[in-house]
């Protein structure tokens, strides 16, 4: 792949609160970010007010979703679990040859603070039998509060990052350190079981409480 910096990056799903923080968080650092919704006409309000947000010194578009997988190097999604399924099949001939990083949490309202894994293992996993060999899927972001991505500045929280590549994580790594998060590589995707599952038992922390931006931390390890 070319340097990263020119990579355009297709956030699915990014008129939600944590694509919003991502998007925000990547055009800030320099990249080139799609907005991507069902509707364009809602991806292009999300990318107008965080254009907005940037003062100008971003160039974020909005775009439907399947276009925004085609135009992009590396696609990111962010959509609820219930429409995760179907969005991959709409995109899965545009993200052959690509990375996706996959930031679905298979959460099963109303009981959202219960662990809930479907039968693949993770919402990563289905992704996998969904697109096949030909797109590298990484899991990743699904810790990190919409409050912390969009507050300016260090984030107290670590991102996990798992994937079908070691090759594809590295990857991954540096547009979580391109978003001002600490990422470390926490293995095959298989692995994205817990990472996912962790984001109930962060829910439930978050209720139980009374805060809204519970996260975790790596510690005892050298690297960063």
């Amino acid at each position: 792949m070319t340097d990263s910096l020119l990579y355009t990056i297709a956030v699915l799903g990014g008129t939600g609160k944590e694509g919003k923080g991502l998007a925000y968080r990547w055009a800030k650092a320099g990249y080139k970010v799609i907005i991507g919704s069902r509707n364009a006409e809602k991806a292009q309000a999300t990318a107008a007010e965080l254009n907005e947000l940037l003062d100008g010194k971003a160039a974020i578009e909005g775009l439907e979703n399947l276009t925004a997988a085609q135009k992009a190097d590396i696609a990111v999604l962010t959509v609820p679990y219930s429409a995760h399924k179907d969005t991959l099949l709409g995109i899965k001939d545009a993200l052959q040859g690509k990375i996706l990083v996959d930031v679905t949490v298979p959460l099963v309202p109303p009981k959202v603070t219960k662990v809930q894994m479907p039968p693949a293992g993770s919402a990563a996993q289905e992704a996998v039998e969904i697109l096949g060999e030909g797109v590298q899927v990484v899991d990743a972001f699904q810790n990190i509060s919409y409050e912390h991505l969009m507050q300016d500045g260090d984030v107290p929280c670590d991102v996990l990052v798992t994937g079908t590549s070691k090759a594809a994580r590295e990857e991954v790594l540096k547009l979580v350190q391109a978003a001002g998060l600490i990422g470390w590589d926490a293995g095959p995707i298989e692995n994205s079981s817990v990472v996912e599952g962790l984001t109930s038992i962060l829910i439930y922390i978050n209720k139980q409480y009374n805060t809204n931006h519970a996260g975790i931390k790596i510690t005892g390890a050298n690297g960063h």
